[in-house]
Parts: C-alpha cells; structure tokens; sequence
C-alpha cells in the first residue's frame, strides 16, 4: 500500500474495502478522504458485483480519530471556505454511510473519535476491539459533538449520550458495545481472518443476515462495561434540559465523581455547553436527515464565531489546555444567542 494514497478502496471478491491510510495523522479524515468516500458509496450502492462493504484504518493506534482539525484552524482563521467545505461534504458523506443499502462494516479497532465516528458509527455492523477508544471530544474546543451526534447520542441508553456529548468522556470497548456505537466485540487479531471471509463469501439473497451470520461466529462477550455501574447517577444528574440543570444535580452529589464531572464541563466553552444540550434534546424528535440538516445550521454559526478557535489554538495547537472562552460564563450565553444556532440559513438547508 502507497502512503501517498490517503485513502484506499478495493474490491474483494463481492466485498468493497476502504482503508484510511494515515497512520502517522491517526487516520484522521480530511476533505479528499470525505469526497472519495462519498463517491465510492455511491458508486458500491449500484454496483451488483459488491455486496458489502467494509472500512478500516492503516496501523495499530487508530481507526480514525478526527477530522484535520488544524487545517480547518489554519484556513478558518485565515478567513476562508475551507471549513464550509470540509463540514458540507463530511456531512453528506455521514448521511451515505447511513443510507448505504447494503452491509457496512466498520473495524473500529482503536482510537475513533469526532470524523471518525461519523464514518463507522452509522454502518450497519460496527465492531469494537480491545484496542477500541470512542469519544466525542468536540465541546472541548468549541464544536458540538457533530457527524451525526444529534441522532445517534440521544439513542444511546438513558441519558449516556447526554453525558457523552457533554463531557467528552472516553470509552473503551465493552462501553462501546453497551452504548450502542459498536454492535459486536472481535479481538484484533481475529479482524484478518474476518475480512478474508467476508471476501470469499458468496452472499445470498440477504446479506445483511450473511453478515450477521459470519460475524457471530468470531463475535466474543466483551465483559461487563464499566459505564454501566455509573448509569443511575448519569440517568439522574444529566436528565436536564439545560446546562445549569445538570450542574445543579452535580452540585448537589458529593461523590468525588460529581464533582470531578461538574469540574470538566465548568472548563469547557459556555457556548457550546448550551448549544450541545439544545442539539441532544432536539436530536430526539428528529429523523437522522433532520439532525444533519441541523448540525449544518449550527457548525455555519461554529465557523463564524470565536471559542472553536480558541478552543483549538488552547488543545490542539499551543496545547497550554487554557482557553479563553468568549462569551466567559453560561449567565453571559443567552436562549437568543443559542436559538441563532439553530435558525435556518439564508442559503438553505444541507441538500441530502
């Protein structure tokens, strides 16, 4: 394989593989991975001769753990349409993902998080490792937990993907498998002798039950999920419908967990707080076309704002872990402010 190709597709017998071939930049997706990917969907979607496919990362560290945050600094700083672009295309290629009609299976075997989430949590058959590690970073610089995070966080159980979207809070594999981002638990090593099969698989009239079939006989338990014993005090604090909600029931645990998690999101961008509690309440009533028409609502006001910025020159690119968010304090974010995010655009909703 070519390290000059960022992404690379191939076909397997009746299978369409996708590599992500970044392995020095985690596999994170940039712009041209997004468009190929989008193509090469809709090409599979019409091709009889492939029946499934199936999408991984070059490496051992990561499936995909992003987006190229720092050329969307770099270009958005810089006053630019990159970050338009790059939003405008990604989100159409999460809406194919969703919409592919024939199996899609995801090797979500290590680090995957934002853009990569958004390019494996929507297949029908998603696949955690013991090397899996899922998070939803996004409120941390400024963003909103996107790439379809209004549908699928709201589905997870109880109010988990409140919490998810919120905090940033990392997962590894059984928490993948109970939080519904991962439908099956395989160990790494046995992920080669899978995709082989799937290759040499002659599929019948229904291969998302072929797949279903195959993947059962490698699929493993992958033992209790530690989120699960802390679900009674997630359901209980993040059931608000507004930022200064949960705090409050935070506040008034006087478990060291309580407090640790209050801690966390008093760091993070008021602004995206407030807008990340919107988007998950609103993602519940609304089909997934919906939630993507809404997160192009939203990342448009994102792009022209300050705290992504901030928050992505205080992570990312100095990494002094000192942002200076703008507006400071939730008491200074207004419902008019927040409602600016979700309004309709002058130049119209995302077309799927």
């Amino acid at each position: 394989m070519s390290d000059e190709q960022e992404i690379i597709f191939e076909q397997k017998g009746q299978l369409g593989v996708i590599t992500l071939n970044r392995p020095k930049a985690l596999n994170a997706l940039t712009h041209e991975m997004a468009i190929a990917l989008d193509e090469k969907l809709q090409a599979w979607a019409a091709d009889d001769s492939i029946q499934a496919a199936l999408i991984k990362g070059t490496g051992e560290k990561a499936f995909c753990a992003g987006g190229d945050i720092v050329k969307l600094y770099n270009e958005g700083k810089a006053g630019g349409d990159y970050p338009y672009r790059f939003y405008h295309d990604e989100y159409l290629c999460n809406a194919r993902v969703k919409h592919f009609p024939k199996p899609y299976i995801a090797f979500i075997d290590g680090i995957v998080m934002g853009g990569g989430v958004g390019v494996s949590v929507h297949g029908s058959h998603r696949i955690a490792t013991e090397r899996t590690l899922f998070a939803m970073p996004e409120s941390g610089i400024g963003l909103f937990p996107d790439v379809g995070g209004t549908y699928f966080l709201p589905r997870c159980p109880g109010e988990l993907g409140m919490y998810l979207g919120l905090t940033g809070a990392r997962l590894k594999a059984a928490d993948t498998v109970y939080a519904g981002v991962a439908n099956a638990y395989i160990q790494s090593a046995n992920l080669e002798g899978l995709e082989q099969a799937l290759a040499t698989m002659q599929f019948s009239g229904d291969p998302h039950r072929d797949v279903d079939q195959l993947i059962s006989v490698y699929a493993e338990d992958p033992g209790p999920a530690p989120v699960a014993e802390q679900m009674a005090a997630i359901n209980k604090h993040f059931a608000g419908d507004s930022v200064d909600a949960i705090l409050s029931s935070l506040d008034s645990d006087d478990s060291d967990w309580a407090a640790k998690t209050a801690q966390g999101l008093r760091s993070k961008s008021p602004t995206s707080m407030k807008v990340t509690v919107r988007q998950i309440r609103e993602g519940a009533k609304r089909d997934f076309d919906d939630c993507m028409k809404l997160e192009w609502r939203m990342v448009n006001r994102i792009i022209k704002g300050v705290d992504f910025y901030e928050g992505t020159r205080a992570v990312v690119i100095d990494k002094d872990q000192a942002p200076v968010w703008s507006p400071a304090s939730l008491d200074d974010v207004s419902e008019e402010d927040i409602e600016t995010y979700f309004a309709p655009l002058e130049s119209g909703d995302l077309d799927l």
